[in-house]
């Protein structure tokens, strides 16, 4: 069977995570009590209609968690197709989305902030060994999309572009970050100012001369390194570029990005500030 663990800390978004997959024709259980995992496999591997399994495990089984690892082995060994896919988001997102929610958080009592520090801490194993998704800067459709995609689409690695502006600050989440603003800004001509990097004057303005081949290297290292964390065991890659405001350089160079990396992997396209000061 193909077995898909998803665990992590609570509020990072397990629940969509099984929605996810129950779309894409996985039986899902929530919360299977670790020393019966091996059992409801066998019972559905013995009547040979289900083929995929989703299974969610998380903290409020914490007696039980010891047993995991042991769990784990006993399925590889018995030659199922296995991996373990942890969501996780910063304790300060965490708290916002409980707080909005109005969700009780199921280590908490009165206490939120020590029940999310507590989780924390009780699921740290379960994050050994695991392809670790940081959903603090998803929302549950982007967190969807990389999950089928993963499991019931192409199984490429999903590789985010993001835009952004120096002065409105980082983004949250990113594993490479490029800083364009050496090159010529649209900004302080007359006829493109007004216009932002999907515009195909503005983004001919950007690419032009030293904006090409500044693409064509963000290219070349992208196609080395994408495979390798593929490898790896990650899921989605984030690639961050950024110029002043967010608007002209960066957007155009992930625009072209996109075009060029497009056919081979699947690019998921943000701008996080294009609308800013407009």
């Amino acid at each position: 069977m193909q077995i898909v663990i998803v665990t992590g800390l609570s509020g990072a978004g397990k629940s969509t995570a099984l929605r996810a997959l129950e779309d894409i024709e996985f039986f899902c259980v929530d919360n299977i009590p670790v020393p019966l995992v091996s059992q409801l496999v066998e019972h559905l591997a013995h009547e040979g209609d289900k083929d995929k399994l989703a299974l969610a495990i998380d903290s409020r089984q914490r007696r039980n968690l010891p047993a995991w690892q042991a769990a784990l082995a006993k399925l590889r060994g018995a030659g199922h197709r296995l991996e373990v896919m942890f969501l996780d988001a910063s304790d300060e997102v965490l708290l916002r989305r409980f707080s909005e929610t109005r969700r009780r958080h199921p280590l908490s009592g009165d206490d939120l902030i020590d029940g999310v520090r507590r989780d924390r801490e009780l699921m740290t194993e379960m994050r050994h060994g695991a392809a670790v998704v940081d959903t603090s800067n998803m929302n549950m459709h982007q967190l969807k999309a990389i999950i089928q995609d993963r499991y019931g689409g192409t199984g490429k690695l999903a590789v985010t572009l993001v835009s952004f502006g120096f002065k409105h600050g980082l983004p949250l989440e990113f594993n490479l970050v490029f800083d364009v603003r050496f090159l010529p800004n649209p900004y302080f001509e007359p006829t493109l100012t007004h216009l932002d990097g999907r515009d195909p004057e503005c983004a001919r303005f950007v690419l032009g001369a030293d904006g090409l081949e500044l693409t064509r290297q963000v290219e070349s290292l992208l196609r080395f390194t994408l495979p390798h964390f593929q490898k790896e065991g990650k899921l989605y890659v984030t690639i961050a570029i950024g110029c002043t405001g967010g608007r002209h350089r960066s957007v155009a160079i992930v625009e072209e990005l996109r075009r060029r990396l497009g056919a081979d992997w699947d690019i998921l396209v943000r701008h996080r500030d294009v609308d800013r000061g407009k």
